[in-house]
């Protein structure tokens, strides 16, 4: 039985592009997706009859596409979204500094609403008990400050 060419090059495309369709179950980002995608637009390029050369060509560019267009889409997937209910509430809020905020000794302690938190200073200052300070990030168990109320700083 004699295939044609034509023939071989369509099933290699669909093969591969169910290849990349199963291969994206196992990964994240959508990434291998796109190469299914442009596998698929080879294998019709396959069936209407055009060049390999030009069936390679569909493939690249059509991935390339995909790529471009579904980035914006996994970059919203992936970014980490702010958790007000967890830890993340304490962020961007005013602390009062109970316990001098010492980088030498290793001190610092703030309440951030009705809790108290170890605390760090951001640029490795000193910062004096009753100031008031922003909370900038969480590293551990340790919240990271600056001097001054959330609505008086520019944005960090």
């Amino acid at each position: 039985m004699d295939v044609p060419m034509d023939a071989l090059w369509m099933w290699g495309w669909v093969a591969l592009a169910i290849l990349f369709l199963i291969a994206e179950l196992f990964t994240a980002g959508f990434f291998l997706f796109c190469f299914g995608v442009g596998a698929g637009a080879s294998a019709l390029a396959a069936y209407l009859g055009l060049d390999p050369f030009v069936q390679v060509t569909v493939f690249v560019l059509v991935s390339g596409a995909a790529v471009l267009a579904v980035r914006p889409l996994t970059r919203r997937f992936n970014e980490r979204q702010r958790n007000f209910v967890g830890s993340d509430r304490v962020l961007d809020k005013p602390a009062l500094v109970l316990v001098a905020i010492d980088p030498a000794r290793g001190t610092g302690l703030v309440r951030v609403d009705a809790e108290e938190w170890r605390a760090i200073s951001a640029s490795g200052e000193m910062i004096a008990p009753d100031e008031v300070v922003t909370v900038l990030r969480i590293e551990g168990t340790r919240l990271v400050v600056r001097p001054g109320r959330p609505d008086a700083l520019p944005p960090a």
